[in-house]
């Protein structure tokens, strides 16, 4: 049976029907952040100055003694690094009392929260920026493809799309031998990569066997999927490695990292400090994080950066 025209609907009744607002908030997902774990750390707090000098000693060489004869004395001439403190980040909002009063407590809880997430993200980032001079480059410009771990990423090639190229175990190994012929420690080296070559690596079965991880249980990586270990390297996923475009402009790729921890040097002069000022003359709050910082390269040869396709 047909209704009537004069029914009671939600577009008549509106009026009634409450919204319902949750004290609680839906921010975007946050980037997975781990160069800072990673590298060389320098506590500098409470301390004065904006430059570090770091002593780099050259090494000398064993000389044959002859019988009878003085031994061969040795100066090598010592060199030093210099580490410059001058990143300061700050994240500020401005709260006026209205909003204090009428909203939800959960607005000044997340701003607390996405401070010190907002810089822990730019920390990593600079640390990221770092991969574009190992090897004695600039810009990338010793940077290899990831298939092959020697070709030089060559933004031009072949037609202005660049030839950046998905990990593969022989570029893998190639990029440990790099790291192995500048006698790198073989520990704490690490490789970072973007998301997509943790797809790529758990689809080659060379990886994955339980013949070549050696792990039984839970643990074994063909079960649940966890890349770990490459031939004693760690690996790390960060949603925060760079992505640089080919000459065309257009095609992107991903850059990441194998490196030795004491590659990169991270100074910290001042962690993330939080205050908060009541603003009289404008009836809000004040809320500040900031912190200050430098980041640094410590062993050109000590690391080595890969460019994979986005």
């Amino acid at each position: 049976m047909a209704l009537g025209t004069d029914n009671t609907t939600k577009t008549t009744a509106d009026k009634f029907i409450p919204e319902i607002w949750e004290d609680g908030v839906v921010a975007g997902y946050k980037k997975n952040l781990v160069m800072g774990n990673l590298v060389s750390k320098l506590s500098h707090k409470g301390k004065k100055g904006d430059v570090i000098y770091m002593p780099k000693p050259t090494r000398g060489a064993a000389t044959a003694k002859a019988a009878g004869a003085q031994v061969t004395l040795i100066a090598p001439t010592h060199a030093q690094l210099t580490f410059n403190i001058n990143k300061h980040y700050e994240y500020s909002v401005f709260i006026e009392d209205i909003v204090q009063v009428q909203g939800f407590n959960s607005l000044r809880s997340f701003h607390t929260d996405d401070a010190g997430y907002a810089l822990a993200t730019q920390v990593d980032t600079d640390l990221h920026a770092l991969g574009a001079g190992l090897q004695g480059g600039s810009a990338y410009s010793t940077a290899v493809i990831g298939s092959h771990g020697a070709t030089v990423w060559d933004p031009t090639a072949p037609t202005n799309t660049g030839n950046g190229a998905p990990l593969a175990d022989a570029g893998i190994r190639k990029m440990i031998q790099t790291l192995d012929d500048t006698d790198t420690p073989m520990s704490d080296r690490y490789m970072i990569i973007p998301p997509v070559e943790k797809n790529t690596l758990t689809g080659i079965a060379r990886f994955t066997e339980q013949a070549y991880t050696g792990e039984i249980g839970p643990n074994n990586i063909i079960r649940n999927g966890r890349v770990g270990n490459l031939y004693g390297v760690e690996v790390y996923v960060s949603t925060n490695c760079p992505t640089v475009a080919a000459t065309d402009t257009t095609t992107q790729y991903r850059v990441g990292m194998m490196f030795h921890k004491e590659a990169f040097l991270f100074i910290e002069q001042m962690g993330v400090r939080t205050q908060t000022q009541y603003k009289q003359e404008w009836l809000a709050d004040l809320f500040t994080a900031d912190t200050i910082y430098g980041v640094g390269e410590m062993r050109d040869t000590a690391g080595i950066a890969f460019f994979v396709d986005a």
